[in-house]
């Protein structure tokens, strides 16, 4: 990298050293540090920026990826391919990410630009989620992947554990998904009832239908999160009715 420190203010260094002391990980490189935490719409607005953090992601998802694929494999021998994909979507999902990187204070390092920032940029959580991606991107260029693995190992460890001991947020969209498909064949639906507020801040409404019986509408601010708390409605109001699995389901049907 052709880049250079002198690039980068005494100010911005002082808070990224603060990043790698709650990170517990020293970048030698710490442009690289700072290219993962800079977003395509601040490059978009100054053109003298280093670069977004677009590629130092795409590296990171395949490290965080084969660190995280490798640990669920050695640890549990006694689970089936299945079982481990499961897992693994939950530790390296939006959500999780999102939440380590809030958790790490990285929303306040991001760099956005004005727009973005004026929409709550910093604090989206696929903005976030992208972030945490390109720091294990460039903590592999900077140190290899077994320092990488290291650093990706200290974060969703705890992660891990969560699933393993049913502590983790759940995919209701999965869980509804699987029910549905496991008792009578079919899918849920998800239709969009409404939209509120501005263009840069929305609220979405979505329905879940399921056997005939509507659940919702429930709100999000994309229409992922929406879609997934009126699965929530959904697969709750089945537990609800008590039963076998397929009771609840049927149950359902009949109300």
């Amino acid at each position: 990298m052709s880049f250079r420190y002198a690039d980068i203010s005494r100010q911005r260094l002082e808070a990224l050293a603060a990043f790698q002391r709650s990170l517990r990980f020293r970048f030698k490189d710490q442009t690289l540090l700072n290219r993962a935490l800079t977003h395509r719409s601040y490059v978009n607005e100054d053109p003298r920026s280093l670069g977004n953090n677009e590629r130092l992601e795409f590296l990171g998802d395949a490290v965080l990826g084969m660190a995280t694929a490798a640990r669920l494999f050695k640890a549990l021998g006694d689970k089936t391919e299945g079982d481990l994909a499961r897992i693994k979507s939950f530790v390296v999902s939006e959500d999780t990410l999102s939440e380590l990187a809030a958790e790490l204070g990285m929303d306040a390092l991001l760099m956005v630009g004005k727009g973005e920032e004026r929409s709550g940029g910093r604090n989206k959580k696929a903005i976030l989620a992208d972030a945490l991606e390109a720091v294990f991107g460039a903590a592999y260029l900077d140190s290899g992947f077994e320092k990488a693995q290291e650093l990706v190992l200290s974060l969703v460890n705890p992660e891990i554990e969560k699933v393993l001991t049913d502590r983790h947020r759940k995919d209701y969209k999965t869980l509804l998904q699987e029910y549905a498909q496991k008792w009578h064949r079919c899918y849920p639906v998800y239709e969009l009832e409404k939209k509120t507020g501005p263009d840069h801040d929305k609220t979405y409404w979505i329905c879940c239908s399921l056997f005939g019986v509507t659940y919702g509408p429930a709100s999000g601010k994309t229409k992922k999160d929406a879609e997934q708390a009126s699965a929530a409605i959904a697969y709750n109001a089945i537990i609800a009715a008590g039963g076998t699995e397929a009771e609840r389901l049927v149950s359902m049907k009949r109300l």
